[in-house]
């Protein structure tokens, strides 16, 4: 195998494609899709009602009962998994979930009929025949949008990502294949310089491939495991790294060790949600934002805001940002040294934003800028220590919390899990809490933390 990055049969089509997608990435292109989809299926309800319109003295309100029914299908749809990727791709699991998200619509409208006793004003037959035209038109007008998407963007809407290391492969159609050593990338997880390259090299990927040596499986896989791309190595026998299910790659069969902990539909309701909240909050503190602004420039030379690198979501670097809270010349950029009681690198203002938690408001604007969420696993930085030891070498498994974006607060913190990390113990309980976290997230549960946020604002292992 030639020792370059390259594209294999079928890399002029998805060059075609992202022309046609204007370089947006897959996950972009499919929420858009998304949305039109949605187009799509409202677009069959209007007329289905239309058509019915003639019959309005046996359906009544028939703008009424539309304007009821449409969203209650969107509803319906996000629960039978109408939308999403896998809406897109798989056309009988697409129909199959819009048909049932109908059929729950419909059974609504004739419950809320009946238990509000509005027969004389819609007929239930009309109701049936609006059902069985809404199937009849949401079936058609899926299909005919997913002919289109196929012939506009036949590989754009899935990237898949095939690498190579150390051992020959066969080309794989449809797939972008990579050398692992023309490019340097090896699997070390001691280095997390090396982490940053390869989520860059899984920029815009849905689906990666590993092809390597027995020796390496263990190392891809935890590599894989932190990343929000589904991720799969090609395996002769199945070894022991956590395998999640089977796949198949052309001629490959695959071990499923990956698969991202959000869909497109959660992870746009966590976006939403973050922002919702997120710009009332930064517009109800800004006053106290300017004050503590102006109490640090009169209490030491130096910068408002502390700006430090960190581990973010798919073990990507990001800059934190804080109110400054230590001297200048003291300040530890690599976090190598924990904050200690008494701590003379802390200013007089700094001990108090400290205290209370106020020199993480800023945060908010990471929160804004979409490189962190209110509610996920808190941000490391790369020096930072358990004992004598930094973190990803205490325990491996440490990669796997960046599957989410760090948060402001998370479910280690309202645990009482905060301060220093003297001992491997402090880094050990919060990562079993991070990593609980992320494998049963769900929104209820982002509001819960939220709240609980509240009673441990000021705690007595910050300082």
């Amino acid at each position: 195998m030639e020792r370059a990055v390259l594209r294999v049969a079928g890399g002029g089509m998805a060059d075609r494609d992202a022309e046609r997608g204007r370089g947006l990435t897959p996950f972009a292109l499919r929420l858009r899709l998304t949305f039109l989809l949605m187009g799509v299926d409202l677009i069959a309800f209007m007329l289905a009602f239309a058509i019915i319109e003639p019959l309005k003295t046996l359906v009544g309100s028939w703008f009424s009962v539309m304007a009821i029914a449409m969203p209650i299908y969107i509803g319906m749809a996000m629960g039978t998994r109408a939308y999403g990727g896998h809406a897109l791709r798989a056309r009988a699991g697409s129909l199959s979930a819009a048909v049932r998200a109908v059929i729950f619509t419909f059974a609504i409208l004739f419950l809320i009929s009946y238990f509000f006793r509005v027969e004389q004003q819609i007929s239930r037959l009309a109701l049936a025949c609006v059902m069985a035209l809404t199937v009849a038109l949401i079936v058609a007008g899926r299909l005919t949008f997913r002919s289109v998407i196929a012939r506009i963007w036949p590989t754009q809407i899935w990237r898949e990502l095939v690498i190579v290391d150390g051992v020959e492969a066969a080309p794989v159609p449809g797939a972008q294949m990579i050398d692992a050593a023309a490019i340097n990338l090896v699997p070390d997880l001691r280095d997390p310089a090396m982490f940053n390259r390869f989520a860059a090299l899984l920029h815009g990927i849905d689906r990666v491939v590993v092809i390597s040596t027995a020796e390496r499986y263990q190392n891809w896989a935890m590599m894989l495991k932190g990343g929000h791309a589904q991720g799969e190595i090609v395996v002769d026998t199945l070894g022991r790294f956590g395998a999640i299910g089977l796949g198949k790659l052309g001629q490959y069969d695959t071990v499923k060790v990956a698969a991202g902990p959000l869909d497109v539909q959660q992870r746009l309701l966590k976006r939403t949600f973050d922002l919702a909240l997120c710009v009332p909050i930064i517009v109800a503190l800004a006053p106290i934002l300017v004050l503590v602004s102006v109490a640090i420039k009169l209490d030491s030379p130096g910068p408002v805001f502390f700006r430090q690198r960190r581990i973010g979501r798919n073990n990507a670097y990001f800059d934190i940002i804080k109110f400054r809270s230590m001297h200048v010349a003291q300040a530890d950029s690599q976090g190598a040294r924990s904050t200690q009681r008494q701590d003379k690198r802390v200013t007089r203002v700094g001990r108090l934003i400290r205290k209370t938690s106020i020199d993480e408001l800023p945060q908010l604007f990471n929160v804004l800028g979409g490189s962190m969420s209110l509610v996920g696993p808190r941000p490391h930085a790369l020096g930072s220590l358990a004992g004598d030891r930094l973190f990803w070498d205490v325990d491996e498994s440490y990669w796997h919390r960046h599957v989410l974006k760090p948060g402001i607060t998370g479910l280690a913190q309202v645990r009482g899990l905060r301060g220093s990390t003297v001992l491997r113990e402090d880094l050990t309980k919060r990562l079993q809490s991070d990593l609980e976290y992320a494998s049963n997230w769900s929104l209820w549960r982002d509001i819960r933390i939220l709240f609980m946020t509240f009673g441990v604002v000021v705690h007595h292992n910050t300082y």
